[in-house]
């Protein structure tokens, strides 16, 4: 499995990028967005996902472990492969993701390119159990805020976990209630 690569690009096009590593240049398909992030020349990191098939094996790349995590969650969708996974990945932010399938609000899949009214409920309903905890993921900037007001670590994380918002402001305030309430989070 080729989990990341870093080294210099020496080609892009809007669906790819060749990343030459100690001399060995892979071939790696990337978003459109991301494309646009990189220059001939400079040097990058990708994330990758090693899509392995009969007649071919493909590299996906991202800027970022989170989407690359939501591009193999996308995948364990029925009907929804890797070119697919990587148009949603590439058009819809991770946040906005976690939203939609939070909300079951599948229009914002049906709006991505080749994924239609079906899948994009399918989409919603198989990944409202596994999507939480990859979407959900507690931000370092909350729990330091709730660290620079006293809270332990550990707290600070389980009162993010079940507080509730839309919005960063509305997540911390949540937890700071819950952690008010208990008072078992303070040091």
């Amino acid at each position: 499995m080729i989990a990341s690569l870093t080294g210099s690009v020496t080609a892009v096009t809007l669906s790819s990028v060749v990343l030459e590593v100690s001399g060995v240049g892979y071939l790696v398909s990337v978003a459109p967005k991301h494309a646009l992030e990189l220059s001939v020349g400079s040097e990058a990191k990708l994330y990758t996902a090693l899509v392995v098939r009969e007649d071919a094996f493909q590299l996906f790349g991202f800027s970022d472990q989170r989407e690359l995590e939501l591009f193999d969650l996308l995948r364990s969708v029925t009907g929804v492969g890797p070119k697919s996974a990587l148009s949603v990945v590439g058009s819809v932010g991770p946040d906005e993701i976690a939203n939609a399938v939070a909300h079951e609000d599948d229009a914002l899949f049906r709006r991505v390119s080749g994924i239609g009214p079906k899948t994009a409920k399918l989409i919603t309903v198989t990944l409202a159990g596994k999507l939480q905890a990859t979407s959900s993921a507690v931000g370092a900037d909350l729990v330091s805020a709730l660290l620079g007001l006293g809270f332990t670590e550990a707290s600070a994380r389980e009162a993010l976990r079940a507080a509730v918002g839309e919005s960063d402001a509305e997540k911390l305030r949540s937890a700071l209630a819950l952690l008010a309430s208990s008072k078992s989070g303070h040091k």
